[in-house]
């Protein structure tokens, strides 16, 4: 970002020469772009097991060890026989404290004082310390490097979403996918929908035909503020940023890509490919802290002029609605559960479990997020390695293609954030000042 406060779409979008890196990131998606109506199609899902098969022990490391990175530890050893958690890893010590004590308490888990690793190369003493899987939940800044790291050392990884928060991350991220294809490794990413047996019913039927030919499509992220961190006094400028890093551009993406990416991904799964370019705008109203926005509205346009509106909005005493919905030549979805026709009336409804009294449930029958682990697990016992990294990448460089237009006022393409240099946050990570000077962006101002 420039130093005066101006934003411009150069800035933004400083292209590099990238050997080929576009062209090979949109095979997988745009090889089988258009909406067969076989029952043959192939079909992006995995094997979806309600346990991980038995086998020998599998050692994991987390890598992030905050609530999201807690919970993805116990949905680990949720999802079947012989599988532990045996190192910790965090910039911060009271970080690795509060996860031993809850998956002590809820898992009866004890990790070793001497597999507990602070600070910032944590994670490399992590990766050598001699686990099977490393999973990671740090802020997605960190996620590029730390899953190159994690491959290099030919661990299977689990790692959330969004996979980076700049056009150089998703580049890194690719790259490192395809460096995992090449080693037999398994990777599954945080992208909860893809592993519910809801929504993959639907995905089947859509694939297959059931709303004919893709026209238009529709999201919303609208929900309430996310948390903040007021700074305080002990705290250097870099350990409030970390602290606070859902508020930070550089940190976390800003929530169009850290949060909408589960929206932007729906669609793109379903679609079966990218987006070529984006046109939107933002604000921040009401944000406290960090340098983000708090809404967004984006039209995305596919090769064949499908255009794909996506709207989100983290601000309290608003309307609320996660939702999606994809329409046909034929009828349309909520991509969830249902399947309608032109005249409302349902064609396909997922059967959910039932309670004890015979009603639905409205839930699947196994948690997503446990469900994640027990693909991951699955893929590496039956020993058909399964990655989902490029898809999540691809998803992820969507949503930063829509930040950057709204940001700049401007259009922008696919072919231009693909080859762009753009790299969010300093190069080196140390507790004390940042060198570089946030500000929220103002569209138009180049």
């Amino acid at each position: 970002m420039e130093r005066d406060g101006r934003i411009s779409r150069r800035n933004f979008l400083s292209k590099t020469a990238i050997a080929g890196i576009a062209g090979v990131a949109g095979v997988k998606l745009l090889s089988s772009c258009s909406q067969s109506k076989s029952e043959n199609v192939k079909l992006d899902i995995p094997t979806l097991n309600p346990v991980a098969p038995d086998g020998p022990t599998l050692k994991a490391g987390l890598i992030g060890c905050g609530g999201r990175g807690t919970g993805a530890a116990i949905n680990f050893v949720d999802a079947g026989p012989n599988l532990e958690i045996v190192a910790l890893a965090d910039v911060f010590q009271d970080k690795i404290d509060q996860c031993r004590v809850k998956l002590k308490e809820q898992r009866k888990i004890e990790v070793a004082d001497e597999k507990c690793f602070v600070g910032f190369d944590a994670y490399q003493k992590l990766i050598d310390s001699g686990v099977d899987i490393v999973i990671h939940a740090t802020p997605p800044h960190f996620r590029p490097e730390h899953f190159a790291a994690a491959v290099q050392a030919r661990k299977h990884v689990f790692i959330e979403k969004p996979l980076a928060v700049d056009p150089a991350g998703v580049r890194s991220v690719l790259a490192t996918g395809k460096k995992a294809d090449g080693l037999g490794l398994s990777v599954v990413t945080g992208t909860i929908y893809r592993h519910r047996l809801d929504y993959i019913e639907v995905y089947k039927k859509v694939r297959q035909g059931a709303i004919g030919d893709i026209v238009s499509a529709n999201s919303y992220y609208n929900t309430v503020q996310s948390w903040h961190r007021n700074p305080k006094a002990e705290w250097s400028e870099m350990e409030y940023m970390l602290r606070d890093w859902m508020n930070w551009c550089w940190l976390a993406g800003d929530h169009i890509v850290e949060q909408n990416v589960h929206n932007i991904d729906n669609v793109m799964w379903f679609m079966d490919k990218h987006p070529v370019k984006a046109l939107g705008f933002g604000s921040r109203q009401r944000r406290l802290t960090g340098d983000i926005y708090d809404n967004f509205s984006v039209d995305f346009v596919f090769d064949d002029d499908v255009h794909y509106h996506n709207m989100c909005r983290q601000i309290n005493g608003c309307s609320k609605n996660v939702s999606d919905q994809i329409m046909g030549t034929q009828g349309y979805t909520n991509l969830r559960n249902t399947i309608y026709n032109h005249d409302g009336s349902v064609q396909y409804t997922y059967p959910y479990p039932v309670d004890e009294k015979g009603q639905s449930t409205g839930r699947v029958a196994v948690n997503p997020y446990v469900q994640e682990h027990i693909d991951l697990v699955t893929a590496i016992r039956t020993n058909k390695p399964y990655n989902t990294a490029e898809a999540t990448a691809l998803s992820t460089m969507a949503g930063i293609m829509g930040r950057i237009s709204a940001y700049t006022g401007n259009e922008v393409t696919w072919e231009e954030v693909m080859n762009s240099d753009l790299r969010l946050g300093p190069t080196h990570y140390s507790f004390g000042p940042v060198n570089l000077k946030p500000e929220v962006p103002v569209p138009g101002k180049a």
